[in-house]
């Protein structure tokens, strides 16, 4: 095993099974049952004060806001407010969610290509921080709704700057061709700035660009900067713009596996700032405050999936087949766009290597693979398998299919456990369903 995949307060415990937050994973199966989301509570505020502590010692001004669609729930707001973080939100649910967590509404920043007439209105209702505007649909909306509330509200423009990150194309979102943001090269992001300065209830605060996710290099970053700071400069002379707020996204990387090599928090955030101060100085533009959105940086490598398994199909001198008692319902990544991933024997953490076996989800369908080759011990039924780094996209992506209920959430610390969301039950399955009869 990679050593390098025990993050945070995760360890072998004296029993050789696997301990996260204090708490024996055998022990978490045996309160709560499996498949269970396991987040080291920890591991997730070293991650969020890393990123704050990064810019204040560089004594920057900048938010770092949640990316809440990584994972959302009540608990995990109200951690995210308690460590003082701002919050990204991408629909009127997790808007819902958030207010529900009483989130301090000035740091809320709403995201998402096509929000609702009810999702601005909830928006303005709660007198959110800002809106990341993607589109002129959006931008009209938005200044129908303020005059006629007289209200004001703070923007960003969501701008795609041409920059395409190195990762998987369902990932990558700051290229020319993508469904969000004004794009730069077309013109468009110039006119949809035009328009807004000229509304009288719209304050735009700055820019907004998002170049990808699961980024392991700084290039693009210092790219998008120095292409969105040039063009801030050539408007500021056109129409007077002044640059407030820069913010650069999210996307920094983790460990899905010994393959992958993420920089420090602190690597990313000084290139970040080093890239921002240079060009301000170049271009004698004034420092913008810096923006960013970590999400699956802050919560996917503290979180694990345990499993039990289950049936095995051995195809000699092919392939051995083993099975868990869950799957794409609660990991649609493997299957929506081939996320690797590793894992270990929970409870045997430390035997040795005896079989490569090809980990297979439970449901009726030939992709629900989660795992390709994966060395373990001999393994049984009395088993139970832990999957690491599956805090990101795991719970938020989770489904119904084949009516299978979805996993609880539980956060581990100092030794205690937390249950953050029950586990679904069948007859929660058939809770908004109307009989035909």
């Amino acid at each position: 095993m990679d050593e390098r995949l025990l993050t945070g307060t995760m360890r072998m415990n004296e029993a050789n099974h696997l301990e996260i937050g204090g708490v024996d994973t055998v022990s978490l199966v045996e309160k709560y049952g499996t498949p269970v989301y396991v987040y080291d509570i920890s591991q997730i505020k070293y991650k969020a004060r890393t990123f704050k502590k990064a810019f204040q010692d560089r004594n920057i001004k900048a938010q770092v806001a949640y990316a809440s669609k990584a994972f959302s729930c009540l608990a995990i707001y109200q951690l995210m407010a308690k460590e003082e973080m701002s919050l990204d939100v991408v629909s009127g649910g997790e808007l819902f969610t958030a207010i529900q967590a009483e989130y301090p509404n000035k740091k809320i920043h709403f995201h998402g290509n096509n929000k609702s007439d009810s999702e601005i209105i909830a928006a303005l209702d709660y007198d959110i921080g800002c809106f990341v505007v993607d589109n002129f649909y959006e931008l009209n909306k938005l200044n129908e709704y303020t005059k006629k509330r007289q209200q004001k509200v703070s923007i960003l423009l969501r701008v795609t700057p041409g920059v395409e990150a190195h990762t998987h194309e369902y990932i990558t979102t700051g290229q020319t061709d993508s469904k969000f943001g004004f794009d730069l090269e077309n013109g468009q992001a110039k006119q949809a700035l035009e328009m807004s300065l000229e509304m009288p209830y719209i304050d735009v605060l700055g820019l907004h660009c998002h170049i990808g996710s699961q980024i392991f290099e700084t290039d693009g970053f210092s790219l998008a900067i120095d292409k969105l700071m040039m063009q801030s400069k050539e408007w500021q002379v056109l129409f007077g713009f002044q640059l407030r707020v820069l913010n650069v996204g999210g996307g920094f990387g983790i460990r899905y596996t010994s393959e992958d090599e993420p920089l420090p928090i602190e690597d990313y955030v000084n290139n970040l700032i080093d890239e921002v101060q240079s060009v301000s100085e170049k271009i004698q533009l004034p420092l913008p405050e810096i923006w960013i959105e970590p999400g699956r940086s802050l919560v996917g490598d503290a979180g694990i999936t345990l499993y039990q398994v289950g049936s095995q199909k051995m195809i000699p001198d092919v392939r051995n087949y083993l099975a868990i008692d869950g799957g794409m319902t609660d990991n649609i990544r493997p299957a929506l766009y081939d996320a690797k991933y590793t894992g270990v024997l929970a409870n045997r953490v430390a035997d040795a290597v005896e079989e490569i076996y090809s980990i297979a989800g439970k449901c009726c369908e030939s992709g629900d693979m989660l795992i390709w080759d994966l060395p373990l011990p001999k393994a049984d039924a009395t088993d139970i398998l832990a999957v690491f780094s599956t805090g990101a996209y795991g719970y938020a992506m989770a489904s119904n299919y084949n009516r299978i209920p979805r996993p609880p959430v539980v956060f581990v610390e100092n030794g205690k456990d937390f249950l953050a969301i029950k586990r679904e039950s069948y007859a929660d399955l058939m809770r908004l369903e109307c009989s035909l009869y």
